[in-house]
Formats: structure tokens, sequence, C-alpha cells
């Protein structure tokens, strides 16, 4: 059972959703399915934006997405070394170990080899599709809920998730709800950014700002965060991407180039104006 006693909520929950030909179906994957499907629909009904055809975005994104798996379970293993002894128990991802920043990485790898090859620009690329990470992001966190895992510390605020652990029963800090929370309000800012971009990459650029904060406070809590000696590994990466992106904002070489390009373009319209 998982209560809310905030909101005197509870719900009797089974990890497991079912079976086909035998094979158990979990919640964590139809969530993460489900995210996928969702985002590649929205995605096609913004398909053209910044001259990017959907066709290229479709193909690139399958290969993201498969590379992804397989960076996010290298990224998780790799801190937990000692409990895999053999090969076959790293390749039994079923029984979880996915790591976020592990599939970010390897899938923004695939994204630029393959901008890079077929000459597509890549922060048009970026700008187009990382509202729809964002929106995934936020469904696939349901995962956690069934998996009864990526929780915090004890807490008594109202939105407190009360569990059974192997302690015992206990109240804690609904760690998944707040990051999912938090990318769908991420996913409507950057939506809304979409239609008034002011310079390439600036989509891209605020997404890992306010997301690398959000995962900074969120690690601060969790009780299950990758180690690294005496460091939160999310936390130390995000604390880097949130200043690189701050300064990809705010750089003021950046800003000169747009705004010069803009003068030059409203130059010229005055200069028509007058012939």
């Amino acid at each position: 059972m998982i209560y809310f006693p905030g909101f005197n909520l509870s719900f009797s929950i089974n990890p497991i959703a079912g079976k086909i030909f035998g094979i158990a179906i979990y919640h964590y994957a139809i969530c993460i399915i489900l995210a996928i499907v969702v985002a590649v629909v929205l995605c096609y009904k913004s398909k053209e934006k910044f001259q990017i055809k959907f066709d290229f975005i479709l193909e690139t994104l399958m290969f993201a997405i498969m590379w992804g798996f397989v960076g996010a379970r290298i990224y998780y293993v790799l801190f937990h070394v000692s409990e895999y002894s053999s090969l076959a128990k790293i390749l039994q991802i079923r029984d979880g170990g996915l790591a976020l920043y592990g599939g970010l990485i390897a899938g923004g790898i695939v994204i630029l080899k393959r901008c890079r090859k077929y000459k597509i620009d890549v922060l048009n690329f970026l700008d187009t599709i990382i509202p729809f990470i964002a929106i995934a992001q936020s469904i696939g966190r349901w995962g956690n809920f069934f998996n009864q895992e990526a929780y915090g510390t004890e807490t008594d605020n109202v939105f407190r998730m009360g569990i059974q652990t192997l302690e015992g029963y206990k109240e804690v800090h609904p760690a998944f709800l707040y990051e999912s929370f938090a990318t769908f309000m991420l996913f409507i800012l950057l939506k809304i950014l979409q239609k008034n971009r002011k310079f390439k990459g600036e989509i891209f650029y605020v997404y890992l700002f306010f997301y690398s904060s959000v995962r900074m406070l969120i690690e601060g809590i969790r009780v299950d965060s990758l180690m690294f000696y005496q460091f939160r590994i999310s936390q130390v990466l995000s604390g880097a991407i949130f200043v690189i992106s701050g300064i990809m904002l705010l750089n003021p070489i950046q800003k000169l180039l747009f705004n010069s390009r803009n003068r030059s373009k409203m130059q010229k319209k005055v200069y028509k104006k007058v012939l």
C-alpha cells in the first residue's frame, strides 16, 4: 500500500500490471512506453518546427531512445559495479537499474552524430524536440511510483507519501512526484518559448538550466542517489549543467551577435522602404 496522508488517499500497488504469454509486464515499462508514445505524437503535431522534417526527427529519436536505454544501464552499473558480477546480471534490465542522466548523455551523442552526418543544425533539432523530452520525463517518473522507488527522506509536509520499507512504515518525500510536476511545468514553459524563440539553442539551454536546478534540489533529499564516495553524482552533474547552461543563456557575446543581426535586418527593411 502507498498512502498520501495529507490528502487522505491510499493505493494498493502491484508493480506487475499483468502477464502476456507468461511474461510479466511491469507498470514501470508501461509508463516508459506511454511516455515515448505521447512525446512522439506531440512532436508530430509540432512537425516542421524550425525547418526540421518529422521523418528525420522520428528516425533520430528511435536511435536515441534505443541507445539511451543502453547508456542509462551502463551509467547505473558503473556506480554499482560490486552488484554486477556477471554479464548476465548486467543484461537483466527487468530487475531495474536505469539512470536518467546516462540515457540523456547517450541519446545526446546519437543526436549530435546524426545531425552532423545529415548536415542538420543540431541546435534547431534540440529546440524542436526538447519540450517533448520534458513531458516524457514527467510521465516516465510515474514508473517510480509503481515500483515504490525514487523517494526521499522522511517528512511531515502535506505531500508526504507513506510506504512500507525494510525498516517499517515511513512517511517520505515523494521525490518522483516533485520531478514529474516540475518537468510537466517545464514542458509548458518550453512550448511557450518555442513560439517566440530569440536565438538558436535557447529552448535547449532553458531546459538544461531549469531541469538541472530542479534535479539538484531533488537529489538533495533522495535516499537512493548514485554516490561516488561522499558525492551525489547526479547532483554534481546537475550543478555543472546549471552553470554551463546559465552561461550560454546570459552570454553577452551571443546577445551582441543576435542584436547585431536584428539591427541589420531592420536596417535592410528601412532601406527598402526609403527606395
